[in-house]
C-alpha cells in the first residue's frame, strides 16, 4: 500500500508539479469558464427568440424556428463547432474562444428555446386573459405577466442546460483552444501517464459543476421565496 501511495505521489508530481504543468489546467479553467458564460448568454437570447418564432402564428417565423431547432438538435455539437470555426468564421480574426462561445451559444439556443416554449405554455391562460382585461396588448401581457412567471418555472431546466454546456465545451480542443480537457490531454501525452491527468481533469470538472450547482440552487431558492411572498 505504501508503494502504491508513493507511486501515486510521484505520478502527481510528474503530471502537475514538474515544469509547472498545473498552470495549463488553471489557464484551461479560465478558458472553459469564459466560453461557457458567453455561450449560455448567447443561448438564452437565441432561445427566447426562437421560442417566440415557434409559438408565432406567422408561418415564416414558425418555419424558421422549426428548421433551426431541428437542424441544431439533429447534428453533433462537434460538427457544428468545426463548421462555424473553419467555415463560417474562417476569415474572421476574432479570438478563438469567442468563436467557440458563439458556436456553443447557437447550439444551446435550440435547447433553451424548447425549455422557454414549454415554460410559457405552462402558464395558465387565465393570466393572459387577465392582462388583456387590464388593457394590456399581447406584447405587454407576454413581457409583463407571462414571461416573469415562466422564468421561475424554467429556471431549474436552464440551470441544467448550463451544466450540460460546461461539459460540452470539452470539445473546444478541436479548434486549438487549451481548455481543461485539452490541458489534461497535453499533460497525458507529455508524461505518458493516463490515470493522473484523466482523474485530475474529472475532479476539476466535478468541482466546477458542484460549485455552480450550489450557487444556482441558492438563486432558485431565492426565486421560490419571492414567489411565496
Amino acid at each position: 500500500m505504501k508503494e502504491w501511495f508513493a507511486k501515486l505521489a510521484e505520478d502527481f508530481s510528474r503530471c502537475f508539479i514538474e515544469e509547472n504543468r498545473y498552470m495549463m489546467l488553471i489557464d484551461g479553467i479560465g478558458v472553459t469558464i469564459k466560453v461557457s458564460l458567453v455561450a449560455v448568454a448567447i443561448g438564452i437570447v437565441i432561445g427566447f427568440m426562437i421560442a417566440m418564432c415557434n409559438m408565432s402564428t406567422n408561418k415564416i417565423l414558425k418555419t424558421i424556428g422549426t428548421i433551426y431547432t431541428d437542424v441544431i438538435r439533429g447534428t453533433p455539437s462537434v460538427t457544428q463547432l468545426m463548421i462555424i470555426y473553419f467555415v463560417v468564421f474562417a476569415s474572421v480574426r476574432w479570438p478563438k474562444w469567442i468563436i467557440a462561445a458563439i458556436a456553443f451559444g447557437i447550439n444551446s439556443g435550440a435547447y433553451v428555446s424548447e425549455i422557454v416554449r414549454a415554460g410559457i405554455q405552462s402558464i395558465d391562460k387565465g393570466q393572459t386573459e387577465a392582462g388583456r382585461s387590464l388593457g394590456l396588448n399581447a406584447r405587454q401581457t407576454l413581457m409583463g405577466i407571462v414571461i416573469p412567471q415562466a422564468i421561475k418555472n424554467i429556471f431549474p431546466a436552464l440551470c441544467n442546460e448550463f451544466i450540460v454546456l460546461i461539459k460540452e465545451t470539452a470539445i473546444v480542443g478541436y479548434v486549438g483552444l487549451m481548455d481543461i480537457q485539452k490541458a489534461g490531454d497535453f499533460i497525458k501525452s507529455s508524461t505518458f501517464l493516463a490515470f493522473m491527468p484523466l482523474i485530475g481533469t474529472a475532479v476539476i470538472y466535478y468541482v466546477l459543476i458542484k460549485i455552480l450547482t450550489l450557487a444556482l440552487k441558492r438563486v432558485e431558492n431565492t426565486l421560490r421565496k419571492s414567489d411565496i411572498r
